[in-house]
């Protein structure tokens, strides 16, 4: 489990075929500096387990599940990613409940920079929309941030806006973002639970689960 505050951006300096899946080596020097075999870290959202460590680096696969669902398909060598470690117990909660289990891919459609902040939008899948509400949270590559605006729920497409603060300019990957990057998303887990309720609720009785 994670909470969506960044530690680090690492940068992906390897990617090697693996079966039908990726071995992914990412250069985060803090990750990396205790990072044992099978631990979980995060990356730009995307859960993934370490299978091979050095000081400065750790290798993780990447399987096609993971490839198909989330932006890390269009990764290459030399970019940039956000870097978390799983939350210890007992540790604070700054952000929100992140699981590292990606929802869908948004697109970056819009960037307004302002003196002191950014404003991102970003189109949302339309399975995803429902899930996303204004002054809730959203995770955007794994970092924890508040919805700041989001699409009317008739809408034709749909979008959330986030505003961005200096800090997490400085400290994330999303600073560097510009219209048409992919991005990774995960919705708020409550939301999800909440929309599975009401489908069982709703499903004709004895229907099969």
């Amino acid at each position: 489990m994670f909470t969506g505050i960044i530690t680090e951006i690492g940068e992906i300096t390897a990617i090697a075929p693996s079966g039908d899946g990726w071995r992914l080596t990412v250069r985060a020097a803090g990750a990396a500096a205790d990072a044992f075999h099978g631990e979980s870290i995060a990356v730009s959202g995307v859960c993934l387990t370490v299978v091979d460590s050095t000081p400065e680096t750790f290798d993780a696969d990447v399987m096609k599940q993971t490839l198909d669902v989330s932006a890390l398909a269009s990764a290459s060598v030399g970019a940039t990613v956000n870097i978390e470690k799983a939350m210890p117990v007992g540790a604070r909660l700054g952000g929100h409940i992140v699981q590292g289990h990606v929802d869908g891919i948004g697109r970056i459609v819009e960037v307004r920079p302002g003196d002191q902040w950014s404003v991102l939008r970003v189109a949302l899948p339309v399975d995803l929309a429902p899930l996303v509400v204004d002054k809730g949270s959203i995770s955007i590559d794994g970092t924890s941030l508040t919805v700041s605006a989001v699409s009317d729920a008739g809408a034709t497409d749909h979008w959330l806006e986030v505003s961005l603060i200096p800090e997490t300019l400085a400290a994330t990957t999303l600073g560097s973002r510009v219209v048409g990057d992919a991005v990774n998303l995960e919705t708020d887990i409550v939301a999800r639970h909440v929309e599975r309720l009401l489908a069982f609720r709703s499903a004709p009785e004895g229907g099969s689960r």
